[in-house]
């Protein structure tokens, strides 16, 4: 099967003109789609939220030659491929081994069943409200839930998403609503969106410390996961969603250590 037509399949359900609308409104980077073409036939892929070691060894032990990621393998232009640095390492590995390479973004992100998507269903079931919206997607949700102790919906955040290593600010008390943003979503925007639709926490991850302030002394709490934890949950949904449209045969990695 020809690597475009297997990217026309993914592109289908969560097309790049997202990421393209987002970078464009909202001031983001990202770097979506074909990154890497070895000119080859896909015979089977691998997907995985990162081109890893670990992903391209999976790829080469079970005969794919494709590998779908979620974070873009290329995010910064690069003037050079060095076998001494780990990106430079990766891409020339997945060359020599005829590995193509799909990134597929802030699409994932931003898509109506996207990954954004899914860590609010974790944590609440249900999405209420989107925060900002672009022609057809959003990225940031904010959803009411059963009240519950701060304390307790952070145990049910950890066991959900397969992570102990979580940072949780702020005092216990009830919680009613909660917003979400996959990965390092957490900026100005983001809060401001969060208190206007009533949250009593946000959940994100790579939170910088002026925005954790900020988030405090709004009077919402914090709870913080790691940035794989956050998007691994919902990136291998939508691979159990793709799996049998693309034509080949898949498999899904999960670099483990890093939840």
């Amino acid at each position: 099967m020809k690597l475009a037509d297997v990217y026309k399949v993914i592109d289908g359900l969560y097309p790049k003109r997202l990421s393209d609308e987002y970078v464009e409104k909202f001031g983001a980077r990202d770097n979506s789609g074909i990154l890497v073409d070895t000119g080859d036939e896909i015979e089977g892929a691998v997907f995985s939220l990162d081109l890893s070691k670990g992903a391209i060894e999976e790829a080469k032990k079970s005969g794919a030659n494709l590998i779908v990621t979620h974070h873009p393998a290329i995010f910064f232009p690069i003037k050079n491929l060095l076998a001494d640095t780990p990106l430079g390492k990766r891409l020339i590995e997945c060359v020599r081994s005829g590995i193509s390479v799909i990134s597929m973004h802030l699409n994932m992100d931003c898509a109506p069943n996207g990954i954004d998507h899914f860590l609010a269903e974790g944590i609440c079931g249900s999405v209420l409200e989107t925060c900002e919206k672009i022609d057809g997607g959003s990225y940031g949700r904010v959803c009411s839930i059963v009240p519950v102790l701060f304390s307790e919906l952070k145990k049910r955040i950890g066991k959900e998403f397969c992570t102990s290593r979580l940072l949780a600010y702020g005092e216990d008390g009830r919680i009613g609503k909660v917003a979400s943003f996959c990965g390092a979503g957490v900026d100005d925007s983001s809060v401001a969106h969060a208190k206007a639709l009533g949250a009593d926490v946000i959940v994100s991850s790579d939170v910088k410390h002026n925005y954790i302030c900020d988030i405090l002394e709004s009077g919402m709490r914090l709870i913080v996961l790691t940035h794989y934890a956050s998007e691994n949950y919902g990136f291998k949904k939508i691979y159990q969603g793709l799996s049998d449209k693309i034509g080949v045969p898949s498999r899904y990695h999960e670099d483990t250590f890093m939840l």
